[in-house]
């Protein structure tokens, strides 16, 4: 599995079987996290790996009764250190630059769960003091992100997205910034047509989902640290 592929089929789900999740992949997926982009090198974060069943309650329950969390055999609550985070860059580096530092590790972590067939679910939904008393966590700790993990039988379908064009400016604000791709037509003669970037890609993935057809696996098996270490090699 590409990035790529990872980026455009990866769902955030809510409902989870109560297998087990190895150890070895979890640590794959925090691995990972440690290697997103932090301001200065600060590395301002902080993982709590949970997998006892009478915290995973209480952190549904401080979740605003989100059950789903409690369900996932492993919940990873994402913390900001504002110690590490004011160190160089003070008030800012606390309230702003941290943020954008363990946002950026949880999106990595979800993305590498993707891709070792775990899925995930960014819940920011909490109420931050229960969490911490649950948690018992220091006071330069502050949690910002609850992420239940594990395996799911089911498949959300994808949600609607605003095309990037509607999205964006390009030099100053208003300014459309238009990306077109040439289709070649199949049929010599005819003048090319332009699609844009996103519906483009959109057109290849479903043509290569029409093409597997029946022989996708209805559920996948689930990839084990030896074979992740085996596809990393070859």
């Amino acid at each position: 599995m590409n990035i790529f592929e990872c980026i455009f089929n990866r769902r955030s789900t809510r409902s989870f079987k109560s297998d087990s999740v190895d150890d070895k992949l979890i640590g794959v997926m925090l691995y990972s996290a440690t290697h997103a982009p932090s301001t200065g090198n600060t590395q301002d974060w902080h993982f709590v790996v949970v997998k006892e069943e009478e915290i995973k309650k209480s952190l549904a329950e401080a979740a605003l009764q989100q059950g789903f969390v409690a369900e996932a055999p492993v919940v990873i609550v994402v913390c900001i250190d504002k110690e590490a985070a004011s160190m160089r860059y003070g008030k800012r580096g606390e309230t702003f630059y941290s943020i954008q530092d363990t946002a950026s590790a949880t999106m990595i972590m979800m993305l590498a769960a993707h891709a070792l067939g775990l899925k995930t679910c960014w819940v920011g939904a909490f109420d931050e003091d229960k969490v911490g008393h649950i948690l018992e966590l220091p006071n330069q700790l502050r949690p910002v992100a609850i992420v239940p993990v594990g395996y799911s039988g089911e498949t959300p379908k994808k949600p609607r997205r605003i095309p990037f064009e509607q999205l964006t400016s390009v030099n100053t604000y208003g300014k459309k910034y238009d990306i077109a791709y040439a289709v070649r037509p199949g049929d010599k003669g005819k003048e090319y047509k332009f699609k844009q970037i996103g519906n483009y890609l959109e057109d290849i993935f479903k043509k290569k989902l029409e093409e597997a057809g029946d022989k996708r696996p209805k559920e996948k098996k689930k990839l084990t640290f030896t074979e992740f270490l085996r596809r990393l090699s070859s």
